[in-house]
């Protein structure tokens, strides 16, 4: 593994997310001093908080699988994720509802989403799913440690065992077949392949292998931190800033002070911060800006869908949501070419409703529901640009909660209390490359050792972190990435937890 070269006893951190703040925590670990600079007044990073009114929103991710990957960062320090923060595994994960009236609870227990099949969809159905499970875990397992928490320096490191096994799963094969050849139903291939979507790739053109991350949300569990999302950066910075981080909120980090190819210090409106080595967390092209170039590639870096969110304070709720609900529309594999080829809104939306209020009230006034809506949305390489969606955003916010009316959220619009619309000008704003707070897509041209690398030639000792770089877009992966940044510049393997269950991170798990 290719590492920082000299010095790397001072470590600046430019942004405090969660790539960041995993960074943070596993150099604190290693003995390097470190100071986080941040933007904004808060940790967080995508992972931010808005109060309005007396709710608590989570502006970034509402879904949160694989905690053990935060422990570890907690336990680089010698903290504990389950001292930190309550996580409440969710039961069900999700609710799927389709445009025919049929819904499904997706659990995670295979006894429990076995018997939900079979009532769904039938005895034939359940023992696909089964079949199903089964190949997600080992299709897990290829790819964990040698693909996923690894710091790739050549595509020679591919050449393992595992990359056997993979190809010997379908791993290269595509997404949607493979999902159809365990299930045929095609709401229940739904569930199990709209996943793709987060990383950018219509299930029809994803590699099967990133049905991993259908293994994250329907096998490995999903869990919410009472008091919101974003209760888990706060909690990460707490414990970096108790292991002896210093954090800088409310500075933007506008250049990099260079003597030849080493970075010597942050500079801000108000500050300079001498470093010996900088973990640089920004989107990609905010990044390459303050390093002063881009790599080159053989293609241009693709970008992923982008979305439309409607935060909405209301002041009723509806049964038929559950603290994740994903209503899908009928026309679902013309939703994907509408935002990833033709560059259009979906005329049929396909939508997660997320009701964090469901399972920790606190989040609203007494009374009170907080409702998340997230539709998917081309990017403005391809579809309306920053300066159109002005215009567009309040149109296309009342297209969508006429959608959900009509599905049984009656009096959705007139519940509305407080709200905050965000399109793809606000994520532009914000520096996201193509105004997609997902980043890089993940093509095969953009995955593994072809994804765009942690370190970028001409500097010797930046590391890039986040989910444009190694390994990719979500929760999950963007603490890895925090990690391995930390790995290039203290030239150890993070310290990491033995196996163990993810239940053993939260509080009142069922066993």
């Amino acid at each position: 593994m290719k590492t920082v070269r000299g010095r790397t006893d001072h470590v600046v951190v430019v942004g405090a997310g969660l790539s960041g703040l995993s960074a943070a925590l596993h150099l604190l670990g290693s003995g390097r001093r470190v100071t986080v600079v941040e933007r904004d007044a808060l940790p967080g990073g995508r992972a931010g908080r808005l109060t309005r009114g007396g709710y608590r929103i989570d502006t970034g991710p509402t879904v949160l699988t694989m905690p053990e990957l935060a422990d570890e960062a907690f336990h680089a320090v010698g903290e504990s994720l389950h001292d930190r923060v309550e996580l409440i595994p969710l039961h069900p994960a999700y609710r799927a509802a389709f445009a025919d009236g049929t819904a499904l609870d997706v659990h995670t227990d295979a006894d429990a989403m076995t018997q939900a099949v079979e009532s769904f969809a039938g005895p034939d159905a359940a023992a696909g799913y089964l079949r199903l499970r089964d190949w997600l875990h080992r299709l897990y397992r290829a790819q964990m440690k040698h693909f996923i928490d690894t710091n790739f320096d050549s595509p020679l490191q591919l050449l393992t065992p595992d990359l056997a096994r993979l190809a010997a799963l379908g791993g290269f094969g595509r997404l949607d077949p493979q999902i159809g050849r365990f299930i045929r139903d095609e709401r229940l291939r739904r569930v199990f392949s709209f996943q793709s979507l987060y990383a950018g790739v219509p299930p029809a053109r994803a590699l099967a292998a990133y049905a991993v991350i259908a293994y994250m949300d329907t096998i490995a569990g999903v869990y919410f931190p009472r008091g919101g999302m974003h209760a888990l950066p706060q909690a990460m910075a707490d414990a970096a800033e108790a292991a002896g981080a210093e954090f800088l909120y409310g500075h933007a980090v506008t250049r990099l002070e260079r003597s030849g190819h080493r970075v010597t210090a942050a500079i801000t409106e108000d500050a300079r911060i001498p470093c010996d080595a900088v973990v640089l967390t920004a989107d990609l092209p905010a990044a390459y800006r303050l390093l002063g170039r881009t790599p080159r590639r053989s293609a241009p870096l693709r970008h992923a869908p982008s979305a439309v969110i409607v935060h909405a304070g209301t002041d009723r709720t509806w049964p038929q949501l559950a603290h994740h609900t994903i209503s899908f529309g009928a026309a679902w594999h013309e939703t994907f070419d509408d935002i990833t080829r033709r560059g259009s809104l979906m005329a049929d939306p396909s939508l997660l409703i997320t009701r964090p209020t469901a399972t920790d009230p606190s989040l609203a006034p007494p009374g009170k529901h907080l409702h998340y809506i997230l539709a998917p949305c081309p990017n403005t390489d391809i579809g309306p640009s920053p300066e159109q969606w002005a215009d567009l955003g309040p149109q296309y916010r009342a297209d969508i909660l006429d959608a959900l009316e009509r599905r049984g959220l009656d009096g959705l619009a007139s519940s509305i209390e407080e709200q905050c619309l965000v399109t793809p000008a606000d994520w532009t704003a914000q520096g996201h490359g193509a105004g997609s707070p997902f980043s890089a897509a993940h093509t095969f041209a953009q995955t593994g050792p072809f994804r765009p690398r942690n370190l970028v030639r001409g500097t010797d000792n930046v590391v890039l972190a986040g989910c444009g770089t190694t390994p990719g877009v979500g929760v999950p992966t963007v603490l890895l990435s925090g990690k391995l940044a930390a790995a290039r510049i203290t030239g150890c393997p993070p310290r990491t937890r033995s196996a163990q269950s993810a239940r053993d991170y939260t509080k009142g798990a069922p066993s």
